[in-house]
């Protein structure tokens, strides 16, 4: 079980009491993020990067389709050095297509690092608007639906941390 999510089930169970006094709210993080003017300008961003990697991406198959073709059309007129030395070029050339797919769209890839460099801000900006309004409104605890029930916010006088801390000291 995830340690949010027993984080979670731990107070719901042993919070009743806390729970029939407490202001709970909830979010739809991903209807907030849409209906943003800058989500929507980061998208548009990433979709234009993600549109030139994939010309260049394009143009590199084109050039190994006519190196592959040229190959092909020639390869029993080659003396076997040529040969070798044209297989050498084409397999060359396949693992840069293969390494570039991987540095722009792999795990920890270019896209995925652009697409947090533009969402950040974004994410910020509604962490912050949802902070404030959990406070505006004196909510104890918000929760986003749009996810694995992520708590965003909670009023600091719920923390048990350090009442734990002290009670395994005295142990």
């Amino acid at each position: 079980m995830k340690p949010r999510l027993l984080f979670i089930s731990l107070i719901l169970f042993f919070s009743a009491e806390l729970f029939s006094q407490a202001k709970i709210g909830y979010v739809d993080s991903k209807v907030i993020i849409e209906s943003m003017q800058d989500a929507r300008d980061a998208q548009a961003n990433l979709d234009n990067v993600v549109q030139q990697w994939k010309k260049e991406l394009q143009q590199i198959n084109d050039s190994l389709t006519i190196m592959k073709e040229d190959y092909e059309k020639k390869k029993l007129i080659l003396t076997e050095n040529i040969r070798k030395q044209k297989e050498d070029e084409i397999t060359a050339l396949g693992k840069k297509i293969d390494d570039y797919k991987q540095a722009k769209f792999g795990e920890n890839g270019e896209y995925f690092l652009k697409q947090t460099e533009l969402m950040k801000p974004v994410q910020d900006k509604v962490f912050k608007a949802i902070q404030d309004v959990a406070k505006e409104g004196n909510y104890d605890f918000v929760f986003d639906r749009n996810s694995d029930i992520i708590l965003l916010y909670m009023n600091e006088k719920y923390d048990l941390t350090q009442k734990v801390i002290k009670k395994i000291e005295s142990m």
